[in-house]
C-alpha cells in the first residue's frame, strides 16, 4: 500500500486501484468526449483529451542562461502528471539540450584549462568556453542528461502521489525526414500511439545531434507538404497535428502574441488570435536562449489550427499555467477559426465602450433623450418578441430547477414592460443639461475662474442575474450620463437579454454611437472582466448576495458599486397606528418579496405582544402565505408557535420573515445597526420624535417613517430608473440614478496667472469668491 494525496485528502490506495481510477478516467474521456474539429472559445478546452505541450529554451534556462531552472520545469511536470491521472494523453516537446549540455560541457572545459590560462582570464574563463563549444557536441551531451533530469522529475511525482507507471517516460529522437517519409512518419505516430496507449508521457526532441533541420520536403519524392522544422515550435506543431491532439500549448518567456515587441510602447496583448492576423503585427528579434521567434509561434500555431488542433500561446513561467489554461482561463494568446473570436473581445468591447462614452458627451442632451426614447418606443412596438423571448427563458429556467424568487425576477409581465417604459420615459424628460452641469464656479483671483462641472464616470460594467429588465433600464441611464457601459447578463436571460439588446443598439445607431454599449458574451469569465482596470471604471453588480458578495471580494482594482445584502427591517413602535402598520407590513413582505427591499424582519415593541396588532399581524402574514420565523426574546415569550430564526441577519428572499420583540425605539436602533445590512429601514409610529430620533440614527442608506420600504427604488425616486441601490457611505447612496454616474473635473481659466504671483508681497492675491451658478 502507498500513501498519497489526492484531492487534497490523505488517501491510501494500492497500485491495483490507481491502475483502475486512471482506466477509468481514461475511459472517459475517450468514449465521453468527441475530438473538436474547431474550438471557437477557450471553455472548450477543458474538454481536451490529447494534449501536447512544447516548452521552450526561455522556460526551461534560468534568467543567466547558466543551467536548468529546476523550480519552474519541476512545477510544468507536476501539471502534466497531473493531467495523466485526470485520464488525459500528454506529450512534452522540450528544448534545452544545447543549454543542458553547454553547461556539463563548460565545466568539462574550464577544467582543462591551463593553469595560466585560468589565472589570466579569471573572469572571463566561462564566456571563452561556451565559445569554444559547438551545439551539436552540446545537444549530444544535453539530450541525455535532460532525459534523465525528466525521469528523475516524474519518478519522484510518481512516487508521491503513488501514480502506477506514471513515471516512465520515453525519450523520441525525430528528424524531419521522419516526417517527410511516409513509411517513417506513420513508424513514429504509431510508436507514439503505443507509447500513449501504455499511459507513458513521449518527451520529443528534433536530434540535432544527427542532423540539421535544413533539409526541403521538395526533396523528397512524395513528401507530405508540411511547414519546415527549423525549431521546437514547427516541430510541435507538426507533431500535434499527426498525432491528432486536440491542443498544443507552446510555452515561451512572454505572455502571448503582442501587435508590438512587448517592450515597446503601445504593445498590446492579444488574447485572441485568428488567421490573416498575423499581417498587422510586427515581431521582435528571436530569443536569446532559443532558436525560434514569435514568428515561428505564430506560423507553428496556424499550421496546427488549420489541421484541427487548438493552440495557446503562454508564458511558461507563470504559476499553473497549464492548469489553467485547461480550465478555460484567460491566459496566453487563444489561436481560434472563430473569425469574430477577436472583434469580441472584451477588450475591445471596453476601448469601445470608452470611445462611444466620448462621443455621447459631445452630443447635446437632447440627442441622447431621443435615443432613450427611442428605447422606450421600441419596447413598446416589440412587445410581443420580447414576451416570446422571454417565455423560452422561462421555459428552460423552470426546466433546470430554478428557484421562484429568480423566476419571478426572470418574468416579463405587459405590467412590467409598462413601468419599464414609463420609468425610460421619465429619465429622458430629467437628462437634460445632466452632464456638464456647474456644481461650483469660484472666483480665485481677478480673471482666474475655477469651476466644477459634472462629466461621467467613463465605462461601467453592470453584472446581472435573471433580471433582464434591468437592462434597458441601466442603458438608459449609460446614456443619459454619457457612460459606456458593459452588460454581463446571466444565461438563464439570455434569449430576453439578446432581443433587448438589439433594440438599445438600433437606438444607439440613430445617433451614431452604437459601440458605447455591448452585452458581453455569457462565455467571458467574470474573473476576466475583473482585470480591466485599464477600461473599466466602476462595476456595479446585481443579483444574488452570493454573486454582489464574490464581485465584491474578487475585484481589487476597480470599485464596486452596490450592496450584497436586503436585510431590510420594519419596526412597529408602541405609537403605531394599527391600521398603517398592517397596510406597510403587508406591502414591505408581501408586495415582491424577492426585491432587495422588501421586510425580512419585522420588529414589534414588547407591549405590543399581548394586545389585538401582534395576532392581527401574524394573522395577515399567515393569509399572505408567509412562513414566520421568531427571534430569541420572542420565543421566550411565546410557549407554542413558530420555530426559533437561525440568524438575525438574514435574507430571504421570498415570502419568509423574522418577527422580534424590543423594549423601545433605541432597542430597535440598535438592533438594526446590529443586524441590518444598511439597505431600507422603516419606522411605524405617531410619536414625532421617535421617528426623528429613528431616521437620525439608523446607519443605512434609505429610512422611512410611516411609508412601506419598497418605496426604495430609482423610479419611485423619481430618478427614471436605477442602476442598483448602494449601501456603500462613499459617491453615490441608495438608489442610484442618473446623478450616481457622474463625477466632477475641475475648469481654471486663466489669464497668464502663475503661482509665483501669488507668493507673499506678489502682484496677486486670492479672494476665493463664490460665483451665482450658471449652466454651461
Amino acid at each position: 500500500m502507498r500513501k498519497r494525496r489526492y484531492r487534497g485528502n490523505t488517501e491510501y490506495r494500492s497500485d491495483k486501484t490507481l491502475e483502475s481510477l486512471q482506466a477509468t478516467t481514461k475511459r472517459y474521456f475517450r468514449t465521453s468526449v468527441k475530438r473538436q474539429t474547431i474550438f471557437e472559445d477557450r471553455s472548450q478546452l477543458k474538454y481536451i483529451r490529447r494534449l501536447v505541450v512544447k516548452l521552450g529554451s526561455a522556460v526551461i534556462i534560468k534568467n543567466d542562461e547558466h543551467g536548468i531552472a529546476l523550480g519552474r520545469l519541476a512545477s510544468i511536470v507536476e501539471q502534466v502528471a497531473e493531467c495523466q491521472l485526470e485520464g488525459r494523453e500528454c506529450i512534452i516537446v522540450t528544448s534545452g539540450a544545447v543549454a543542458f549540455g553547454k553547461q556539463k560541457l563548460t565545466e568539462e572545459l574550464i577544467k582543462s584549462l591551463s593553469m595560466r590560462k585560468t589565472l589570466s582570464a579569471k573572469d572571463t574563463r566561462r564566456e571563452n568556453a561556451v565559445t569554444l563549444l559547438e551545439a551539436r557536441a552540446a545537444a549530444a551531451v544535453g539530450q541525455s542528461g535532460i532525459m534523465s533530469l525528466y525521469e528523475m522529475m516524474f519518478s519522484q511525482y510518481g512516487v508521491k502521489v503513488a501514480q502506477v507507471r506514471i513515471s516512465f517516460t520515453y525519450k523520441v529522437l525525430v528528424t524531419e525526414q521522419d516526417f517527410f517519409n511516409e513509411k517513417t512518419r506513420q513508424n513514429l505516430c504509431s510508436t507514439l500511439n503505443e507509447l500513449i496507449n501504455l499511459n507513458i508521457v513521449p518527451i520529443i526532441n528534433t536530434n540535432d545531434a544527427v542532423t540539421p533541420p535544413s533539409s526541403n520536403e521538395n526533396k523528397i519524392p512524395g513528401a507530405k507538404k508540411l511547414i519546415r522544422i527549423r525549431d521546437n515550435d514547427s516541430l510541435a506543431a507538426i507533431l500535434a497535428s499527426e498525432v491528432q491532439a486536440d491542443l498544443l500549448i507552446l510555452m515561451s518567456d512572454v505572455d502571448g502574441i503582442y501587435t508590438l515587441p512587448p517592450s515597446q510602447e503601445g504593445a498590446k496583448l492579444l488574447w485572441t488570435f485568428t488567421s490573416g492576423m498575423q499581417n498587422s503585427i510586427q515581431f521582435g528579434s528571436k530569443s536569446s536562449v532559443g532558436t525560434g521567434g514569435m514568428d515561428s509561434k505564430v506560423e507553428s500555431a496556424l499550421y496546427a489550427l488549420e489541421h484541427d488542433v487548438g493552440v495557446v500561446i503562454c508564458n511558461g513561467m507563470q504559476e499553473k499555467a497549464v492548469k489553467n489554461i485547461l480550465a478555460g482561463r484567460k491566459l496566453g494568446t487563444f489561436f481560434t477559426k472563430n473569425q469574430v473570436g477577436q472583434m469580441t473581445s472584451v477588450e475591445m468591447l471596453a476601448e469601445n465602450a470608452r470611445k462611444g462614452s466620448r462621443i455621447l458627451q459631445s452630443l447635446p442632451a437632447e440627442a441622447r433623450a431621443a435615443a432613450i426614447t427611442t428605447i422606450a418606443e421600441l419596447l413598446i412596438s416589440k412587445r410581443k418578441e420580447i414576451v416570446e423571448a422571454n417565455e423560452k427563458d422561462l421555459t428552460e429556467a423552470i426546466r433546470m430547477g430554478l428557484s421562484k424568487p429568480l423566476l419571478s425576477r426572470l418574468t416579463l409581465t405587459p405590467a412590467k414592460l409598462n413601468s419599464l417604459v414609463s420609468g425610460l420615459k421619465q429619465i429622458a424628460e430629467t437628462s437634460h443639461k445632466i452632464v456638464g452641469r456647474i456644481v461650483r464656479s469660484t472666483k480665485l483671483s481677478d480673471d482666474l475662474n475655477l469651476t466644477q462641472v459634472t462629466v461621467p464616470i467613463g465605462v461601467l460594467l453592470v453584472i446581472f442575474e435573471s433580471r433582464p429588465d434591468c437592462l434597458p433600464q441601466v442603458a438608459a441611464l449609460a446614456l443619459s450620463s454619457a457612460n459606456g457601459l458593459l452588460l454581463k447578463g446571466g444565461k438563464e436571460a439570455s434569449n430576453s437579454n439578446k432581443i433587448l439588446m438589439e433594440l438599445i443598439k438600433k437606438a444607439l445607431d440613430t445617433i451614431g454611437a452604437a459601440t458605447s454599449m455591448a452585452l458581453v458574451s455569457t462565455r467571458e469569465e467574470i474573473s476576466d472582466l475583473l482585470r480591466l482596470e485599464k477600461h473599466i471604471d466602476l462595476i456595479i453588480p446585481r443579483g444574488s448576495n452570493d454573486l454582489v458578495r464574490s464581485i465584491q471580494e474578487r475585484s481589487r482594482h476597480i470599485p464596486v458599486l452596490g450592496h450584497a445584502e436586503g436585510v431590510c427591517h420594519v419596526y412597529l413602535d408602541i405609537k403605531a397606528d394599527f391600521e398603517k402598520a398592517l397596510k406597510i407590513v403587508r406591502d414591505s413582505k408581501c408586495d415582491y418579496p424577492a426585491a432587495c427591499n422588501a421586510m425580512e424582519t419585522l420588529l414589534i415593541h414588547e407591549d405590543l405582544l399581548n394586545g389585538p396588532l401582534f395576532n392581527d399581524i401574524c394573522t395577515m402574514l399567515k393569509q399572505e402565505g408567509v412562513q414566520i420565523h421568531v427571534g430569541p426574546h420572542l420565543f421566550q415569550k411565546l410557549n407554542f408557535g413558530p420555530p426559533p430564526t437561525k440568524k438575525l441577519k438574514y435574507e430571504y428572499g421570498g415570502l419568509e420573515c423574522t418577527i422580534e420583540i424590543v423594549k423601545n425605539v433605541q432597542e430597535a436602533i440598535e438592533h438594526i445597526n446590529t443586524y441590518g445590512s444598511n439597505h431600507t429601514d422603516v419606522i411605524v409610529t405617531e410619536n414625532r420624535e421617535n421617528a426623528i430620533l429613528f431616521q437620525r440614527d439608523v446607519d443605512s442608506a434609505c429610512v422611512f417613517h410611516n411609508a412601506s420600504s419598497r418605496f426604495a427604488d430609482g423610479y419611485r425616486f423619481g430618478l427614471g430608473a436605477e442602476v442598483g441601490i448602494s449601501t456603500t457611505r462613499i459617491h453615490a447612496r441608495g438608489p442610484v440614478g442618473v446623478e450616481g454616474l457622474l463625477t466632477t473635473k475641475w475648469i481654471l481659466t486663466g489669464n497668464g496667472h502663475i503661482v509665483t504671483d501669488f507668493a507673499e508681497g506678489g502682484p496677486c492675491k486670492f479672494v476665493h469668491e463664490q460665483l451665482q451658478l450658471t449652466e454651461k
